[in-house]
């Protein structure tokens, strides 16, 4: 009885990593910050594409600006999770004003978030 309950305790625990942790390709950087499929900037702010199931909104998502010596560096993270289910893989694209990032417009930013390709049939159309 004792092996039997254990097995399926072991069986519950391997599952239930399996549920909750995001899958993390070769390369890919941290796990904490997301993988985006493009950024770019405009007079308005900047502007990150990131991996979508049909729920992600820019609520989901924060972001980290570190400041040192000469160089300033940007980061995203995902705060919540996109548990929509939906047929095709898609993305999102997320709008960020230079004031809400605490950035001045035409300031060099590095990103240290990975960049990944965006194999989606809508990211193959480009901004």
């Amino acid at each position: 009885m004792h092996r039997r309950s254990l097995l399926f305790a072991l069986a519950a625990l391997a599952l239930g990593a399996c549920a909750t942790t995001p899958p993390v390709s070769p390369g890919a950087g941290p796990p904490e910050l997301e993988a985006v499929y493009g950024i770019w900037a405009d007079r308005s702010g900047v502007t990150v594409r990131v991996a979508s199931n049909g729920c992600t909104a820019k609520a989901d998502f924060t972001f980290f600006v570190e400041r040192k010596a000469q160089a300033t560096t940007i980061a995203f993270a995902r705060r919540r999770l996109d548990r929509c289910r939906s047929f095709v893989a898609a993305h999102a694209d997320l709008s960020f004003s230079y004031e809400e990032l605490g950035l001045s417009r035409g300031e060099a930013v590095f990103l240290m978030n990975p960049l990944v390709e965006d194999a989606s049939p809508a990211g193959r159309a480009g901004p």
